[in-house]
């Protein structure tokens, strides 16, 4: 199976769930876009217990990897992937998605986590029509505001970011103003459909979601970018270069990986090698990541 056609179904209670690629991108010099923060001695030997010389690592091959929820009353889909945005390898969801039998003019509600444009540059095809023209699409109100309202633009200015700053301004601008008819903005946790909940989980982003799913006793939390590489549950205060408030988004991972294992509940990373399943599991030395 190539890389990019990939779809892996599963169950949450009477939910039936699909993690659906978007493809792989690839990201120059990782450490420093992951870990920028994290003592070097330490982060090097972090890295060769998975296996990485940081010294030889200059690419990151991430998944893109998107949810899609059938409640058996509602079709929901959390993040529409970079619809080809960021190069050949991603743009992948809608056909994964038709290879399922599964239409785009089915899927009623459409979650955006944060406005980066891996997770919303597929919301619009390339001839410029709405690629789930049926959807309700949410959003928390902060993140529309940072994005639309000149916040993203004073913010991004500093390296790394400062040499993606364009593309991060010009897929907002391409993809979030056009969804005004169609988009329902949060000011606080909401469930958006029965037994799925959007929640406020700032630091990435000011306005970062994540998604609780819950059915018959069992459970999802679809973390998006509040957690992006596996060594982030290690080290989870270990911020990215990429989050605007790297405190918060430690506050954040914490909670939210400490939930996790304390309910023993399933987990979805977005950027994890497919399908970006696991477990948490605590240990005296912290948090351990239990690929599905």
């Amino acid at each position: 199976m190539d890389s990019n056609d990939r779809r892996f179904s599963f169950d949450v209670g009477r939910f039936e769930c699909l993690t659906l690629s978007d493809g792989v991108h690839t990201y120059e010099e990782p450490a420093e876009l992951l870990f920028p923060g994290a003592p070097k001695g330490k982060l090097r030997r972090v890295l060769a217990a998975h296996g990485v010389d940081i010294q030889k690592w200059r690419t990151w091959r991430s998944s893109y990897n998107c949810l899609l929820v059938n409640t058996g009353q509602h079709l929901l889909l959390v993040d529409t992937g970079a619809g080809g945005g960021l190069g050949s390898g991603t743009g992948r969801l809608m056909a994964n998605l038709i290879n399922e039998g599964i239409s785009p003019d089915d899927v009623d509600a459409v979650l955006l986590t944060h406005g980066h444009p891996d997770h919303i540059g597929g919301n619009f095809s390339i001839s410029g029509q709405l690629s789930f023209p049926n959807a309700c699409f949410v959003m928390m109100q902060e993140e529309w505001n940072f994005w639309t309202s000149g916040g993203a633009q004073r913010f991004y200015v500093e390296p790394p970011m400062d040499d993606i700053r364009q593309l991060l301004l010009e897929s907002a601008r391409a993809n979030l103003p056009p969804l005004q008819d169609n988009l329902l903005l949060l000011d606080r946790e909401v469930e958006a459909v029965p037994g799925i909940r959007a929640v406020p989980a700032p630091g990435h982003t000011p306005g970062h979601m994540v998604v609780f799913v819950e059915s018959e006793g069992q459970r999802l939390l679809c973390t998006s970018d509040a957690i992006l590489h596996p060594v982030h549950v290690e080290k989870p205060q270990w911020y990215a270069a990429v989050d605007t408030s790297p405190r918060q988004s430690v506050t954040t991972r914490q909670k939210l990986l400490a939930s996790a294992e304390a309910d023993k509940m399933l987990m979805l990373a977005f950027h994890f090698p497919f399908p970006g399943l696991g477990r948490i599991d605590s240990r005296k030395s912290g948090f351990r990541w239990q690929p599905l």
